[in-house]
């Protein structure tokens, strides 16, 4: 067969046709260009430490422990906190379906601040100016509801076996826990060693939680694949590449927590909804009449509801200029202003979905609203977080770091490329085999392009391992196709290419195999280089050592029609 044959075959197959549209595609991701002063460049997103930056380990705050206390306590101590009225407990009966309390005040309490108390349900008589309420609860509930009264933060109780375990999200020492509950006659349960079951910290749940609104948050900044990090089941691990510490701070470290009061009288306020409400938020904007930056959102129906009836109730809708609208974002005041006449008559007649949040006319007023739209759209961190470690990578230093991996990695090509020569002593095999190399380098550094993966050390690190693993296939094909130096008869060729992929697919499945583990339950650099590394073998076997086996048989063919 005439070399221009061969050529229109390799072109014609299907491997080849589909192994060079994966290299456009991944020079097209990759996107280098050269810059006068700066040299090459590409669309590539480096880690921390190729690219410098800084990083940031924060602490979660919170505690799980298992509670008891008794319910008649915890009724008058939530009756105290939120109605500031002391009760009197006539009864306790604790059931299967429930606990039911009857308790008896001198003020007259009515069926709507029963109803905010969010306790259960109530049954109000009056009688001889004494205000006897029934009330139809779980204990379950009632710490619950003491919990967040006393502490201000989120309580979410979990089934256990054997009782109740609550998640408390907010910083609490096992000592003033042990307090709290004292007050209403409670305590932490022990286990059968006489250990209290309680655990400074957070549920897995949360955490993930909290990793995955801090990903939404960095990514709404625009700072491309920031990569969080879980450490256990109480820090998270945050690399900002290119990004300097009082900046990476400042964004990690405010939980984002959006809240709207109604003023009733003088200082005091009362809590309407919190952001989790939010059902959608626009773009930033300005008005340009009243010189307004401002971040335009729309309540959910349950929000918008509860907004009517607490602006009724505190004649916020009768008379507006005294009860102004407040917007709190991690408890700093963003805006405050009476509602207008119109939203005011609205507001008395049917709930208001679309509301604005104003920032003030300055560039600080719309820095403010774009941090605002940020946290409401990515929603305020379940917990509060606390600063653990931080540091800061210099930019040179990752230039450097990025010098000596790239060095590295040329050296293992040339040292493989110089024991290949030496095995075979053919140029003829050692150009594509090199280039196969290459190629596979060229399309796993595509493919991370593509998806804004970051490479870091570790993942340089896998893509030599790929290398090494690759150019052991492609000895395995080599060998085998080879027949005292030459093409051997087509039955045999088909044989012993069909045997040397069998072997191929099988270490391939077994690299893969042992690799998964790191992807699933490794973290940071492990599971980068595990993650690289299976992407390699991906790329190896599926696109280019096929071709490789095609190439190889053209060049065996050659040199057999030369030798004859």
């Amino acid at each position: 067969m005439r070399d221009d044959e061969q050529q229109q075959s390799l072109y014609k197959d299907l491997r080849v046709i589909v192994f060079i549209l994966a290299i456009l595609a991944s020079i097209y991701f990759i996107h280098p260009w050269y810059t006068s002063g700066e040299g090459f460049t590409s669309d590539l997103n480096y880690g921390l430490d190729l690219e410098g930056g800084s990083w940031l380990q924060l602490k979660l705050q919170g505690a799980v422990a298992e509670l008891d206390a008794d319910s008649g306590l915890l009724v008058k101590e939530i009756a105290n906190i939120n109605l500031a009225e002391e009760i009197d407990i006539k009864s306790v009966d604790e059931g299967t379906d429930g606990i039911t309390i009857t308790f008896t005040s001198d003020s007259i309490l009515t069926n709507n601040q029963m109803d905010q108390l969010g306790v259960g349900q109530t049954t109000i008589s009056r009688n001889a100016n004494v205000t006897e309420v029934i009330l139809h609860s779980s204990k379950v509930t009632l710490i619950k509801t003491y919990l967040e009264d006393s502490l201000k933060a989120e309580v979410l109780p979990t089934l256990v076996s054997g009782g109740v375990e609550y998640e408390i999200r907010t910083a609490i020492s096992q000592e003033e826990l042990e307090d709290l509950m004292a007050v209403v006659g409670g305590s932490i349960v022990t286990d059968i060693n006489g250990d209290a079951n309680y655990k400074e910290g957070v549920t897995t749940e949360t955490r993930d939680m909290t990793k995955e609104i801090l990903s939404d948050k960095l990514n709404s900044l625009g700072l491309k694949d920031i990569p969080v990090k879980t450490v256990g089941d109480d820090y998270i691990l945050i690399d900002f590449a290119g990004i300097d510490l009082a900046t990476a701070k400042n964004i990690a470290e405010k939980p984002g927590k959006f809240e709207i009061r109604i003023v009733t009288q003088g200082n005091e306020s009362k809590h309407v909804l919190y952001g989790d409400e939010i059902a959608t938020v626009s773009i930033v904007g300005f008005h340009e009449d009243g010189g307004q930056w401002y971040v335009p959102f729309t309540l959910t129906e349950t929000g918008a509801l509860a907004l009517q009836e607490i602006a009724i109730e505190t004649g916020a809708t009768t008379n507006p200029m005294s009860h102004n609208l407040v917007m709190y974002l991690d408890d700093n005041e963003v805006y405050s202003a009476p509602l207008s006449d119109s939203a005011a008559s609205r507001l008395a007649e049917m709930p208001i979905y679309a509301w604005q949040a104003s920032t003030g006319p300055d560039e600080e007023s719309k820095a403010q609203a774009e941090q605002l739209q940020i946290h409401l759209r990515a929603g305020a961190l379940p917990v509060n977080v606390e600063l653990m470690g931080s540091g800061h990578v210099d930019a040179a230093l990752g230039q450097q770091f990025k010098g000596q991996a790239t060095i590295a990695g040329l050296l293992a090509l040339f040292a493989v490329a110089f024991v290949i020569y030496r095995k075979y002593n053919k140029p003829a095999i050692l150009v594509p085999m090199v280039a196969t190399s290459i190629s596979e380098v060229i399309m796993i550094l595509g493919f991370a392009a593509a998806i804004g993966w970051q490479l870091d050390l570790a993942s340089i690190a896998g893509i030599i391992a790929a290398i090494g693993t690759g150019i052991d296939h492609l000895v395995i094909i080599t060998d085998e196709v080879l027949y005292e130096g030459k093409l051997p008869p087509r039955k045999v060729y088909l044989s012993r290419i069909t045997k040397a992929f069998g072997i191929i697919f099988a270490a391939a499945a077994t690299t893969i195999i042992a690799m998964s583990p790191l992807v699933v339950m490794g973290f940071g650099s492990l599971k980068g280089f595990a993650i690289t590394t299976i992407i390699g073998v991906m790329i190896g076997i599926l696109i280019a050592r096929p071709v490789y086996g095609k190439v190889i048989h053209e060049v065996l063919q050659t040199s057999s029609t030369e030798t004859e």
